[in-house]
Parts: structure tokens; sequence; C-alpha cells
């Protein structure tokens, strides 16, 4: 199975350079770029890119095409917040057999009339995890205002995907173009990410510009130029997102087809049945699934016979996690080795989640490999199968009619949660029995965090001394496990009391039999001191803030809002005053709901003699909001905070 770009070799051809006619705009900028100030579009940007070109190109080096890409920008730093965009970053690719080359890297800082070199010596060579590598540099003398210009060039010999184009950045663009010519051989199928139109897009042939030697001929070219203006920036910042390669304005590009010149003919989009076979019989995958005797032999038998068929998934499922320690590498297309992670008790995603998969088989249980991206990557594509689009496998496990999506490589994962990273929507289901087929991903429905408590307040000494429990179910009982796991429980409280502002915790237990692996209960025992100078108390009956900030701050958002799992926050806490004391003033009563009944708050308050509940709920029922949903769900986060910031409460002495 090809996992990685593949080299194509062809006859000898020529392409002119495309690069003269950028070559002199390299080291000049106009009296308008110096004058250039503010972004009238974005004046909160600190940097911007004021010309970008890219120009992509095939070439005959030695007896080998390779591909050339070319890059130009310059970039107006508009304020020290700007500074870090004088540190590049080139990344390129390489195996044990071929590397891609990055050359003629040049480099310009221009403060007014005065220009400032990259140097060669200050360019550096970085390892940038497996299969990748930096050349890394910084332009010199920044300063605001400071001008900068780079440029460089790459040779690769991995054409089966073209690089691409990234129009949309972090900074906003004035300009950004690309172009490419491509030999009439090569079929790319092409795909514009993102909601920002073209601004250009310009497509050709040029004749015969693709030359073979001896009985071949020539062949055509496509001569393409796309190009975007005023590009705003693409805010990194948002919360609650999936990865910003969905949504940030792209060009990607997909070798299809190559027609070799002597009538050869060779298909790179393949279909699904293509990959089934090619998965069954990968030496990473498909050959580690088949480890049955291994599997037998290394698991207690107890584990494999005793109880149905959920009480041994469960029981094999712990047995893993158990026995493995995960080495933080994803790991699913290289190396993949069951027998020697087993023995050495520590591996990868693929290793950890394959032998599950075996394990789980050995006991009789039906299960496959699914392959998903991580919500850090981009989605797979639907229409056809690209591999590299996936970095991670789970099993995807049925018993009873039932399915539980498994992995194995967090020690506090419940049976049948996959973690958080794994929330991304759908993966595809290997089958080598039948045939793969996409599997929609369902989170864990209940995830909910609820504080219940009592209160004693004494208006006359500011002093309020109660008992709280907080109970944690789901993704926030897991959440709640790795931070108890991380730190000692001195540290844990004195962070806790460090969020709750004038809040001392006096007592805390952690309550193990109402505890289990997805749901965490813990009881506090606290004081409070407040300000009753006035003679009257004024008090803020949410202690637990769920939300200090309003997670959404942005104007406008142009993608959807991923929460990745449906959640609740509950506050429900009862007050008792002595009979001195009244209630004098309470907060307004509200319930606000998102559309389409996609999320409710609700606050109220109660008072019957010398008891004040208040009943504080955040629902979110939906985990995927669209753009258009943005300015509700800020409105509705909003409302949020100001409830849990400002429900003041005033208790008085009562009068005669």
């Amino acid at each position: 199975m090809k996992k990685i770009f593949c080299l194509v070799s062809i006859l000898l051809f020529n392409l002119p350079s495309f690069s003269q006619q950028h070559e002199s705009e390299f080291g000049s900028v106009t009296q308008s770029d110096i004058d250039f100030k503010l972004y009238q579009k974005d004046t909160t940007a600190k940097a911007i890119v004021l010309h970008e070109i890219g120009d992509f190109k095939f070439e005959l080096i030695g007896n080998h095409v390779y591909l050339i890409k070319e890059y130009l920008v310059k970039i107006k730093i508009l304020s020290d917040k700007g500074f870090e965009h004088a540190n590049i970053d080139i990344p390129y690719f390489h195996t044990d057999e071929r590397t891609e080359k990055v050359y003629d890297i040049r480099g310009i800082t221009h403060n007014g009339k005065q220009k400032t070199g990259l140097t060669q010596d200050n360019i550096f060579t970085v390892d940038n995890g497996e299969n990748w590598s930096l050349k890394r540099f910084t332009l010199p003398n920044i300063k605001e205002g400071s001008i900068i210009q780079y440029t460089y060039k790459v040779k690769s010999p991995f054409f089966f995907n073209l690089d691409g184009w990234d129009f949309q950045s972090t900074i906003p663009k004035l300009y950004s173009e690309f172009n490419a010519k491509i030999p009439g051989n090569y079929f790319y199928n092409r795909t514009l990410i993102g909601g920002i139109k073209l601004d250009v897009e310009e497509t050709s042939i040029k004749k015969e510009c693709f030359y073979v030697g001896g009985r071949y001929g020539s062949a055509d070219c496509e001569v393409i130029k796309y190009a975007m203006k005023d590009i705003p920036a693409f805010s990194e910042e948002e919360e609650y997102m999936l990865a910003t390669s969905n949504y940030m304005a792209r060009l990607d590009f997909e070798l299809a087809v190559f027609h070799g010149f002597d009538g050869t003919k060779k298909e790179y989009t393949k279909t699904w049945k293509d990959v089934d076979t090619e998965f069954k019989k990968d030496r990473d995958i498909g050959r580690q699934l088949t480890k049955n005797h291994f599997s037998e032999k290394n698991i207690p038998q107890q584990l494999l016979s005793e109880g149905d068929q959920l009480t041994r998934a469960k029981n094999i499922y712990q047995f893993v996690k158990d026995h493995f320690t995960w080495n933080g590498k994803y790991g699913i297309y290289k190396d993949t080795r069951v027998k020697e992670a087993f023995n050495t008790k520590k591996g990868d995603v693929g290793e950890i989640n394959i032998s599950l998969i075996n394990f789980l088989k050995a006991a009789g249980i039906k299960v496959n490999l699914m392959l998903l991206a991580t919500r850090n990557r981009k989605l797979p594509k639907r229409v056809q199968p690209v591999i590299n689009d996936f970095n991670y496998v789970i099993a995807k496990a049925e018993i009873d009619g039932k399915v539980y999506l498994l992995d194995a490589t967090n020690k506090s994962n419940p049976f049948g949660m996959l973690p958080f990273r794994c929330l991304n929507h759908y993966g595809r289901v290997m089958d080598f029995k039948e045939a793969s087929y996409w599997y929609e991903i369902q989170p864990e429905k209940r995830n909910r965090v609820s504080f219940w408590g009592t209160a004693n307040v004494d208006p006359l000494s500011g002093e309020i001394n109660g008992k709280i429990r907080e109970i944690n179910q789901g993704y926030k009982a897991v959440s709640k496990y790795e931070t108890l796991a991380s730190m000692s429980e001195e540290e844990y409280l004195d962070s806790f009391e460090r969020s709750l502002s004038g809040l001392y915790i006096d007592e805390y237990t952690f309550e193990e039999k109402l505890s289990d692996d997805k749901k965490t209960t813990q009881t506090y025992d606290f004081s409070i001191e407040t300000d009753h100078s006035t003679g009257s108390l004024y008090l803020n009956p949410v202690f637990m803030q769920f939300f200090k900030t309003n997670p959404f701050l942005s104007e406008t958002r142009n993608f959807p809002v991923d929460f990745g799992y449906p959640r609740q926050y509950e506050y429900n806490m009862s007050f008792f005053i002595p009979e001195s004391h009244e209630i004098k003033e309470r907060p307004k009563d509200q319930t606000i709901a998102l559309p389409e009944n996609s999320g409710i708050i609700q606050f109220a308050s109660s008072a019957s003699g010398q008891k004040l509940v208040v009943r504080y709920t955040l629902q979110l029922k939906s985990t995927h909001f669209q753009p258009e949903f943005y300015l509700n769900l800020k409105k509705f986060f909003e409302i949020a905070v100001d409830i849990e910031r400002n429900s003041l409460i005033k208790i008085g002495p009562k009068e005669n």
C-alpha cells in the first residue's frame, strides 16, 4: 500500500522558469508600503501581508521529474505584537529514500531606506517529528513599521499531491496569488475550501509546452492563476472549533490520473474497494490484525471465557489499558508491531488499539478497525479515499446489537467513550470480510457538572459557612480524574481556592462510593468572609462559576462552533439566615433559550421564611452550531457570565 506521496518518473521535458517575472519584486518596496500604518478593515491587525505569490512547476533534473515550488512574500509589521511574523518555519517532507530540498532562501528587512539582509548562517535545520523537518530563520532588525520580505524554493519528488495554497492565514492579506503550469499528462482534482470566493480565476492551455525526446512528441499544459484580495485574518484564538484546515480559505490539489507518453495510465484516485484490499494485506495494519495465536497465548485465559460478551469486552478493555502505556504517538502507517509493543508494555495508538481488537476477536466478540482523523486534523473527504486524511485507529465492537467505540490509550477513559481528541464527527470502518463504510461518531450524551449545597449566613459577622457537593459526569468526570491524577490533594485544593475568589476550603472528601469511571463525587466544607460594614450584607449566591468570561468575543464568525459533546451545568444552593434578618433584594428570574431548542439558561431564586434557594442551569443540547447561530450563542454566554457575576442578594435586619 502506498501510504506516502509517490514519485512518478517520466521522460525528458523542459518548462521555462516562472521566477524571472517576480525576481525584480524581491528587495523593492514602494512609498505606499512604507506609509502603510493601519489596516482600516481590521484595525486590530498586528501585521499584514502586502503581497504574496507562489509559482508551481515541473522540471526534469537528472533522470527524474521534480515539482518546484517558488514562494515570495512581503509583510508589514504594524505593532510589536506582530514581531512573531518575522520568525519563519518552512516545513519539508522526507522518507528513508527521498527528501524534499529547501534552497535559495533569501530575506530582507526594510526600515525606511535601510535594508538588512538575512545571512545564511542564521538559517537552521530543525527536526519536526516523523518524516518532517523545518528550515528555520528569523528576519533581522525587526521594529514596529518594518517591512519584511523573504523568498525560497522547494524541490520535491513527492508530487502525488500538489501542496495546494493557503490564501488565508492568522493575519490579513491584501493580495495572495497562486500560479501553476501543469502538463496535460497529470490530471489533478482541485477543491477550494472556506467560504471566500476567488477574485481572479484564470485558466488557459499552452500548446506543446511539455517536450519529450524521440518518438513521443509533446503535450499541452494547463496554466492557472488564482488570486484573492483583501482576505480577512482567521482567528485561531476562537474557542470550540475543529481544525482550522476545515475552514481557512485554501486550494487543495489531488492527483487523480497520470498518462505516460508510452500509452500507460496510472490512476491514483482509488475506490474504497481498492483500499480495503490494500489494508488487508498491509504489514502495518492488516497483517497485525491476524496475530490471533499470539493474542490467545498472551492474555489471561479467564478474560476470554468468563462472563457474557459485554463483561468479557469490559475486562479485556481494562486489561489493555492497564498493560500498555501510550507513548504519545499516533503512528498507524509505519512500523506497527503489536508483539513488540505487548512485550515492552509501551506502544502508539495503532499498536495499542490493534492489540485491543485482536484480544476482543479472541474472546469471540465482533469487532472491526475504524479509521478517523483527530480534532486537530481536517475532516476526511467522503467523496473518494484519501488515506493520509486519517491519523488514528480505534476499535468498533458490536455486542448484543449495540455499538461501542473503544480507545485504550487513555488510562482514565471509560469503556465506550472515546477521548475528546477523537470526537471529529465520523470515521471509516474497515470491515475486511465485507466492505468498509462510514460511521458517525456519537459522543457520550450525559456530560454534566453539578453543585448542590447548603450555607448558613451570619450577617452580623459577615461569615458564610457551608457544605457543597460537586458531581462530574461523562467527559467532565474524565477531565476531573485527569486533573486529580496530575497533582497532589494539596495542590488541587490550592488551585481550586484560587479559582474561587474569597472562598476557603476547610475540609475536602473524594467520595469513592458515590463515584465510578463516568462519575466523580467530591464534597467541600467551605467558608467565606464578606463585607458587612454597611449593616446589610450583599451576597453573590453563585459561588461556583462555570464561565468566568464569554468564550465568544469576535463580532462575527464565519465557521461553525463545535463543542464536541453536549453538556449541562447545574448549581443549586440553599441559604439559611437568622431570624433577625430577611431577604431585602434578590435577582430577577431569567429563562433564555437558543433557537431550535439547542440550549437553555434558567435562573431562579425563591425565599420561604429564613431559607433562600438559588437554582441555575445552563444546558447545551447541540454540539455543533453553524455560523448563522453565532450571534445567538455569543449573547447566550454573555447572559450566562452576567448571571454568574452579578446576581446579588441583599440581606438586612428585619424592620420592626
